[in-house]
């Protein structure tokens, strides 16, 4: 008689190898849940913040003196729904301004008979956790 060895059922070992890889596959789909979440918040934060960002470049009063107002003060100019108005109007921002550099075009020999002078600076819009910023240029 010889004796026949059939397996029919997994080993304790082969269980806790299959388990042990599932939870690892698990954990790196959970991690690369977890970044994208954050990713797409930050990216979210930033375009709010560019957004805002380009109410400051089409103001005219705004963005070349350090000053702290509201987001409505500075949508003033464009034409948007009211309710959007009102969201603007709750929303506190400091506006940060560092001049760069100042030419002088007329002591430039070249330029003779122009009184021109030129400022580069930085705009800064400063709002919660995010903020943007700009190179502005100023022609006086």
């Amino acid at each position: 008689m010889t004796k026949k060895s059939s397996r029919s059922a997994f080993t304790l070992i082969e269980v806790m190898v299959a388990v042990m890889i599932i939870s690892v596959v698990i954990m790196a789909l959970i991690r690369m849940y977890s970044n994208n979440t954050f990713l797409f918040s930050s990216y979210k934060k930033q375009s709010q913040a560019n957004q805002y960002l380009s109410l400051l470049i089409g103001n005219k009063d705004y963005g070349f003196e350090n000053k702290e107002t509201y987001l409505y003060n500075l949508a003033q100019e464009f034409d948007m729904d009211k309710q959007l108005r009102r969201e603007l109007k709750n929303q506190k921002v400091k506006v940060i301004y560092q001049e760069l550099q100042t030419i002088d075009l007329s002591e430039d020999e070249n330029a003779s008979g122009t009184n021109i002078v030129l400022e580069l600076g930085n705009s800064v819009l400063n709002f919660g956790e995010s903020s943007a910023a700009m190179l502005r240029l100023r022609v006086q």
